[in-house]
């Protein structure tokens, strides 16, 4: 049974008809807006009702409030980012190991940076809004995605590739949170981003087990 903190986040009812999709969908952006302009405290479901151009009571018939409505915004976000990169982990099941590091650190940061401020007013939500369920279920997507890719991988081998995947990506979603969170310059980030795929790389290589020992059926023993 949900809590009652989760259910006062929920929203009351999702679109079924294309008119309440559409009217969802400009209430959701018009948080953005009013996020982007106030930030999450001076946000109010009033402002967000006028800029949507809807009643007040119309955004109560899917939201009961103001925390619902940034759990959602951050619901909808993070669902964008996690299908981006299960997009692209798929598209390079069977390549390279390095291949799928670049590919993976390139989708995460297109995904991040094609609104670089709503990513960055959205990392400002948590701050007033629980959103730790959605952090999760985005990362046990992503989690799930990279891992069917570089198992995948012909050319690497993981002695426990849960660890080599955790760590990976939590490295790189720290990383990228604290671009965000400084406001770095865009030529400081896109050179970031460069570094980011060496790492990425360089740690995937270090870790693996060598081809002569992937390729080994006898058993490894380990040292006295």
């Amino acid at each position: 049974m949900a809590s009652v903190a989760q259910q006062r986040l929920a929203a009351r009812k999702t679109p079924r008809q294309a008119r309440s999709a559409a009217t969802w969908d400009a209430i959701l952006e018009a948080t953005i807006q009013v996020l982007l302009a106030t930030g999450p405290g001076r946000l109010t479901t009033t402002r967000v009702a006028e800029r949507a151009g809807v009643s007040v009571g119309t955004l109560y018939q899917y939201f009961p409030n103001k925390q619902a409505l940034l759990h959602a915004v951050t619901e909808r976000y993070l669902g964008i980012v996690a299908a981006t990169v299960e997009q692209a982990c798929q598209e390079q099941i069977g390549a390279p190991i390095g291949q799928m590091a670049g590919a993976l650190v390139e989708a995460y940061w297109q995904a991040k940076v094609v609104r670089c401020d709503v990513t960055r007013a959205l990392y400002s939500v948590a701050a007033v809004v629980d959103t730790a369920d959605l952090a999760e279920a985005f990362s046990k997507r992503v989690e799930r995605a990279t891992a069917a890719m570089f198992a995948s991988a012909p050319d690497a081998r993981f002695a426990d590739l849960e660890i080599v995947n955790l760590t990976l990506l939590t490295s790189l979603f720290g990383a990228v949170r604290s671009l965000f969170d400084r406001g770095l310059p865009k030529r400081w980030a896109c050179g970031v981003q460069q570094q980011l795929i060496f790492m990425s790389r360089a740690y995937l290589e270090a870790v693996r087990i060598p081809s002569q020992a992937a390729d080994d059926p006898r058993p490894r023993l380990s040292a006295a």
